[in-house]
């Protein structure tokens, strides 16, 4: 069940990010969240889109260096503690989270978490167990 997160290797200089976003835009994919880590040469974008298929062709054709890599989305109600509670349950299994960003949906009443860990299967089972929503691609679309 785990979604598609993009992943773009980006040098840190002027007019990067343009090229990046509009070679998705270009082809009419929606971005539905994202994240930048960098450092003073590179960054690492991921993004979660609409079409990662799409979006990752569009993106080697401008000439970036692009991976797809599969995450745990999970959605999660949009109130203090909901977090903390994915956070404690993975703990509880000993599963490390590598990463984490969230976005929150047009609704405003749920908030979507993308977590990189290092076995989508068994964080997906457990957390499933313990009554948590699993996001699906499906439902990237619908946001």
């Amino acid at each position: 069940m785990a979604i598609k997160q993009i992943s773009i290797f980006v040098e840190n200089k002027e007019g990067k990010l343009v090229t990046i976003t509009d070679a998705i835009a270009n082809v009419g994919i929606d971005i539905r969240a994202l994240s930048v880590a960098d450092t003073q040469d590179f960054g690492i974008f991921r993004l979660i889109v609409t079409d990662p298929e799409g979006a990752k062709k569009a993106l080697e054709y401008s000439g970036c260096f692009v991976s797809i890599t599969k995450v745990v989305g999970v959605s999660i109600p949009d109130e203090p503690g909901s977090l903390a509670k994915i956070v404690r349950i993975l703990a509880r299994h000993n599963i490390n989270i590598e990463y984490m960003y969230a976005f929150i949906t047009v609704s405003g009443k749920e908030a979507s978490v993308v977590l990189r860990v290092a076995d989508n299967e068994t964080a997906e089972k457990i957390l499933v167990e313990n009554g948590v929503k699993l996001l699906e691609e499906s439902d990237i679309v619908k946001f």
